[in-house]
């Protein structure tokens, strides 16, 4: 399977200079980088989530090995599916996937499928590629999609995940893609943000979990980032950090229907 971008010229520049000179608006060039294990990015069209995604990227090490987590938008494809064969396109180049590392996952787990259908025209993935190119260019990745279901079906991915990366022995990042609240005004998507990113700070995904419910925060990849925090804190995750966050109406100056954008890491 060779992936071909779906959102090439409308959520970032389908011309590789302009999309180059874009990331490099919002990158921040004297940041201190860091490894960390995991981070949560956003996924928006670049012009409203960019700087976001641009922060968290200039924060870390971008290690040769990336396993990205997405929601499933469109409903297509297996509930729980990875892809571990071929490679996807950007305007940046070919990125391979990381075939040994996915084939481990995929044995190790018992919720996850073998299914490029899900992937086929979900965005959330792609938009994060881009950004992991232009810091490092041999970089292979594998893309996972997550629609809902129990915590165990979460607890077995993020099981095998950590454990092919134990088996492995190397650094290997994990990114949670996902936006915010969503289309309600800016004070509260602020108060329903708080909520979330104050149970992803405290590495507890149980609450986060409770939180969305409980507050009816339509974060739509509160899957992976618990998937996420589970398989980091497998791996000796300590802390997490906000790195940046902002609404869409940041960049309106509309602020009466907004999206949230959150740039986290987990260290």
């Amino acid at each position: 399977m060779i992936r071909q971008p779906i959102v090439s010229g409308q959520f970032y520049p389908a011309n590789p200079e302009e999309l180059k000179k874009q990331i490099e608006g919002f990158i921040q060039k004297e940041a201190k980088k860091q490894d960390v294990l995991g981070v949560i990015s956003p996924h928006a069209g670049y012009m409203f989530s960019g700087s976001v995604a641009g922060a968290v990227y200039s924060r870390i090490q971008i290690p040769d090995k990336v396993i990205i987590l997405c929601p499933n938008h469109t409903g297509r494809g297996a509930p729980f599916s990875i892809v571990t064969k071929g490679s996807w396109t950007t305007p940046l180049g070919e990125i391979k996937i990381a075939s040994t590392l996915g084939e481990k996952i995929l044995k190790n787990s018992k919720e996850l499928e073998e299914d490029a259908s899900a992937h086929t025209s979900e965005h959330s993935i792609e938009v994060q590629l881009p950004f992991l190119q232009y810091f490092n260019p041999k970089i292979s990745f594998i893309p996972i999609c997550l629609s809902s279901g129990d915590y165990s079906s979460y607890e077995d991915i993020a099981l095998a995940i950590s454990n092919a990366i134990k088996d492995a022995g190397e650094k290997i990042l994990i990114i949670a893609s996902s936006d915010m609240t969503h289309y309600e005004s800016h004070d509260v998507v602020n108060e329903k943000d708080r909520q979330a990113i104050d149970a992803i700070l405290e590495l507890d995904e149980k609450l986060l979990l409770k939180r969305i419910e409980e507050f009816n925060i339509s974060m739509c990849g509160y899957i992976p980032a618990t998937v996420m925090l589970i398989t980091c804190k497998k791996l000796g995750a300590k802390t997490a950090e906000l790195i940046k966050y902002q609404t869409s109406g940041d960049v309106t100056r509309d602020y009466a229907e907004v999206v949230g954008y959150a740039g986290m890491i987990v260290k």
